[in-house]
């Protein structure tokens, strides 16, 4: 209930940050720069006296969009290829995985720093190499469950029945690899969203003004002598959703896992 609680919390005030928010994030007023909390500005201002608390809830928009974007895209083409290698021929398995070993075999920091150094900085590259870099995890759970279920009795019986293998994947084994890919996904939120955030704090993810997590980090590394408030205001958020999808990811696991769900009982 805490993980649900806190997940809920963060979607509502990220998808209504327009109406919630009290000021413009790119409003400057350099005359309120790098104030307390007031009452006209809860969080405080920033180094160009901007509403810290507006630009959270902004940036709460930008970590809501790469994670959606990120998960779903790599979820589905990882689902597609794990089931590939899981249930196609044995050549086409081995292609795959090495596939797989080689785009994880790089750091995913230096593959991101090496792209962004090619291409330059902004949130479409920082979300396509979050979704190279996520396909091969994807893949792999799903090759895992598909090879354990092709020769389970029911499996058997729909292709002796002559039922086509684009049928039994999706009929028969997607279904049944559903619940474990959810867990993953509620799991891996923290982990996108941290990589954004890391990303924009070293001035390599969103370009400024888009209001980030990591570039309010970054503004409150700079001025921290000034004013702690924007480093309070910018990491509060990345902890309150790892800890919100942590405990959400590990009670869908204990709802969604049988023998876990029966234990309870």
């Amino acid at each position: 209930m805490a993980g649900f609680a806190l997940v809920g919390v963060i979607l509502v005030l990220t998808l209504f940050a327009p109406w919630i928010a009290p000021y413009d994030p790119l409003e400057v007023n350099v005359h309120n720069r790098l104030s307390g909390p007031s009452a006209e500005h809860w969080l405080g201002t920033d180094q160009l006296g901007r509403d810290i608390l507006s630009r959270v809830l902004y940036g709460g928009q930008v970590a809501l969009k790469v994670s959606l974007v990120a998960i779903s895209v790599s979820m589905g083409i990882g689902v597609a290829l794990g089931m590939l290698a899981g249930f196609g021929p044995r050549w086409l398995d081995r292609a795959l995985v090495v596939t797989f070993d080689t785009v994880r075999s790089f750091p995913t920091i230096m593959f991101a720093l090496a792209v962004i150094a090619l291409i330059g900085p902004s949130l479409n590259t920082v979300i396509g190499v979050i979704i190279v870099t996520s396909i091969p995890l994807y893949a792999r759970v799903v090759r895992t469950q598909t090879l354990a279920l092709r020769e389970r009795d029911f499996i058997l019986a729909e292709r002796a029945m002559g039922a086509s293998t684009f049928r039994i994947l999706r009929d028969h084994v997607l279904p049944n690899i559903a619940a474990p890919l959810f867990i993953l996904a509620s799991m891996d939120v923290p982990a996108v969203v941290g990589m954004e955030a890391g990303l924009s704090f070293l001035g390599l993810g969103v370009n400024p003004p888009t209001p980030s997590w990591g570039s309010i980090l970054n503004d409150g590394y700079s001025y921290l002598r000034n004013s702690p408030w924007p480093i309070v205001a910018g990491g509060l958020p990345l902890i309150l959703v790892t800890l919100g999808f942590t405990f959400f990811g590990e009670a869908l696991r204990d709802i969604l896992d049988p023998k876990l769900r029966n234990k309870g009982q």
